[in-house]
């Protein structure tokens, strides 16, 4: 088992990739905490549960400072530490830039840029203490390619990236490895209500000629959140069958 014993906090866990991502997680022997503001997420842990799986779930907004530092104490309080952060929540509120609202843009700057803030640097400093530990966040291959009616999405994901790097220097002589992940067209929840023609444009621009699926966005999370990675650090992984050239 890659992760036997590991404690893993994964946000955003209720739905598509973070629930994946739990799934795989949990197989590879992790102890696996689901946050997310989606209560659907009990009937996930539920299911893990059942078979067998070490999973549990806390109604966290990624938004709130406070509770996020109040979860994370109920971790340490659980398990004494946290070896791996997997930072999955992330929403869109598409608009062109000249209909583009106030509200939107925070919206979005809210969960996708702050709340990775508010996660990672509530985590970091037990990673610190315990002088391991794993941080892995969602970018998006639009952040190099860009994508029509995407400015605040786009920019999220775009300064994951940047803040990938500076948190790898940072954090770096404590022994813990800072990456992302910049997926491409998954099928999700949130890719499912695109209009077709999106849907078909998609298509024609990767080589593979399909969508991803949620497990392969999972299998890359496993990779860079596992100690096969312990000397990778620093980089944005791009999974989208060969749509960013």
């Amino acid at each position: 088992m890659r992760l036997k014993n590991k404690i893993a906090l994964i946000t955003g866990g209720a739905n598509g990739i973070g629930r994946a991502t739990a799934e795989r997680f949990a197989r590879e022997g992790a102890k696996v905490i689901l946050w997310d503001v989606d209560e659907k997420g009990k009937e996930v842990t539920g299911q893990f549960k059942k078979e067998g799986y070490e999973v549990t779930f806390h109604k966290v907004s990624v938004t709130n400072a406070d509770e996020v530092q109040r979860a994370v104490e109920e971790i340490l309080k659980l398990y004494g530490r946290i070896d791996i952060l997997i930072n999955n929540a992330g929403i869109t509120r598409d608009r062109t830039l000249l209909k583009m609202t106030k509200e939107e843009w925070d919206q979005v700057i809210s969960v996708n840029l702050t709340g990775v803030f508010n996660c990672t640097q509530a985590v970091a400093p037990i990673m610190k203490a315990q002088n391991y530990g794993h941080i892995v966040s969602a970018s998006s291959n639009v952040a190099i390619r860009g994508n029509f009616g995407q400015t605040n999405y786009v920019a999220t994901k775009s300064a994951i990236i940047g803040m990938t790097k500076v948190w790898a220097l940072e954090l770096g002589r404590y022994n813990i490895t800072v990456n992302c992940i910049a997926p491409g067209f998954i099928t999700t929840a949130m890719t499912e209500v695109m209009p077709e023609d999106v849907k078909k444009q998609s298509l024609a621009d990767i080589p593979l000629g399909k969508w991803g699926k949620p497990e392969d966005i999972a299998n890359g999370y496993l990779y860079l959140a596992s100690d096969e990675a312990s000397f990778v650090s620093g980089i944005c992984l791009t999974i989208d069958g060969g749509a960013t050239r």
